[in-house]
């Protein structure tokens, strides 16, 4: 009996050793399979392994910037990029300052005068709530120190120096109050292009852009302003004397009237009533806009045209309707004085006086704009689907 168990467990070893081998053998082959076939499975259809990356690219995963990188979410439909919350993007806020959160974003500003010390709150005393420019030389100081003390404390006094003189101004008291720039040879649409633009002059309900050659002993600036919100105007101007060489019939003042909105004027001047130069039509040289107004006027002023010339009859294009919101003060107004004080900053060419090469770029600009507009107008149509031929030129 001993001999015969001897027997069986001896030769049971061998029987234990081979399955030993297959057993092993058979792991290692479906080992190898299963490497081989595992670099090609979608490590992010483990769940688990699409959260660790998820979590790793908010919270770790740092670019050489030190921003942090955008996650891949995956599921069945395929990838799709997902939103670091952390980093912020407001699509609403002003063109560049996306990354801003809102209550940070300061749009606007405005020309008062700040100090260096003390508290911001404690600054101003008042805000003016109307702007007044005058593009100026030295020589019409007399008619400019006049001109300002028309206008109350309620407005900002803004001077555009084309002559290069500024510190001269400080023999008037206003002018150490007043902001001045300074280029020199430059018209004041120049000016109002790069200096006046609308988030600039936002917190001003009334912008005044006036010329330096203006008589103002039957203007008050406060009445004027009444005038204009009790008549609704968004773009309006002071009658002109009617006796000092006035071109249009629309800007001369009328007798007897607060103000006046549409006039008749010379045959075939005026395609329709309610068009300039016959009605929504003011002058460029002592120009009122409102804040409104004013934002769409500056986009339609041409950086490389500086003289205006064209602006007054396509003013009608910022406002609606037009011949209702645009008109003439005739109760305060002031008389066009035609200094050529800035035709003279021109250069003599082929013997001519400096104002007549003015003259010509004057001339010259005002035919650019009617040609861009028109241009730009038959553009829009054309992009709409629309026979620009089919509208009336206006």
């Amino acid at each position: 009996m001993m001999t015969k168990k001897g027997y069986f467990g001896h030769s049971a070893k061998p029987n234990q050793t081979m399955r030993i081998i297959i057993i092993v053998f058979v792991g290692i082959i479906f080992g190898f399979f299963i490497g081989v076939s595992f670099p090609s499975l979608p490590l992010t259809k483990l769940n688990i392994t699409s959260y660790l990356i998820r979590d790793f690219s908010i919270t770790g995963n740092k670019t050489t910037d030190g921003s942090t990188q955008k996650s891949v979410e995956n599921n069945s439909t395929g990838n799709k990029n997902v939103k670091d919350i952390s980093k912020i993007w407001i699509p609403s806020n002003p063109k560049g300052a996306e990354r801003l959160p809102p209550g940070i974003v300061a749009s606007e500003s405005d020309f008062s005068l700040r100090r260096l010390w003390g508290l911001p709150n404690e600054d101003l005393a008042s805000e003016p709530k109307y702007l007044v420019t005058f593009t100026v030389g030295y020589d019409q100081r007399n008619n400019i120190d006049a001109a300002v003390k028309k206008f109350s404390d309620n407005f900002t006094v803004l001077l555009f120096h084309y002559d290069g003189r500024t510190t001269e101004w400080d023999e008037f008291e206003w002018s150490k109050r007043a902001i001045h720039v300074s280029a020199r040879k430059q018209t004041k649409w120049w000016y109002a292009k790069r200096f006046l633009h609308p988030d600039i002059v936002a917190p001003y309900d009334y912008i005044f852009i006036w010329d330096e050659d203006l008589g103002v002993d039957h203007f008050n600036a406060e009445e004027y302003i009444k005038l204009v919100k009790k008549h609704g105007l968004e773009i309006s101007q002071p009658g002109l004397e009617p006796t000092r060489g006035t071109t249009w019939q629309m800007t001369k003042r009328r007798d007897g009237s607060e103000v006046h909105k549409e006039t008749t004027e010379k045959p075939g001047w005026c395609s329709d009533p309610h068009l300039p130069p016959c009605a929504a039509f003011v002058e460029i040289m002592a120009p009122v806009f409102s804040r409104d107004a004013w934002r769409c006027v500056w986009h339609m002023i041409q950086n490389d045209l500086v003289h205006g010339w064209g602006l007054d009859l396509a003013l009608q294009h910022c406002v609606e309707p037009a011949h209702e919101k645009i008109g003439v003060v005739d109760a305060q107004w002031i008389v066009h004085q035609t200094v050529p004080s800035l035709g003279n900053q021109g250069q003599v060419e082929d013997g001519n006086a400096p104002w007549r090469g003015v003259r010509l770029r004057c001339q010259r600009e005002w035919n650019m704009f009617k040609a861009r507009f028109a241009n730009a107008e038959k553009a829009y149509y054309k992009s709409i689907g629309i026979d620009p031929s089919n509208f009336t030129a206006h």
